[in-house]
């Protein structure tokens, strides 16, 4: 990487300016994994100590079909394994945004 000061630069400006703010990052994950977790299609989830969520689905759902759905509704994630989806809270995910996530996996059937 030629250009690493540009990386260092934005890691040392994140430091520097959302430390404090990274804890409602962690809240909203931890609410959102709660949500999850009580889902009849979800067959796990792993502990939310920070703001990744990562759970699991039964067999009788695949991941692709899970994130078809929240694509649909303009919900972001990735598969991260054979049967897992990551899911994470970041700077630009709100209160409504977290909202709008709830209501949509609580609408979810498989």
């Amino acid at each position: 990487m030629r250009q690493a000061g540009y990386l260092a630069a934005a890691g040392i400006y994140a430091l520097d300016n959302h430390i404090t703010r990274l804890k409602d990052d962690h809240v909203r994950a931890r609410e959102l994994g709660k949500v999850i977790a009580s889902l009849g299609w979800v067959e796990s989830v792993m502990p939310v100590d920070t703001n990744i969520v990562i759970f699991s689905m039964k067999e009788s759902v695949t991941p692709e079909s899970v994130l078809q759905k929240l694509a649909d509704e303009n919900i972001k994630a990735l598969k991260f394994g054979p049967r897992e989806i990551r899911m994470v809270t970041h700077l630009d995910f709100d209160d409504r945004m977290l909202e709008k996530a709830i209501d949509v996996f609580k609408k979810l059937s498989f």
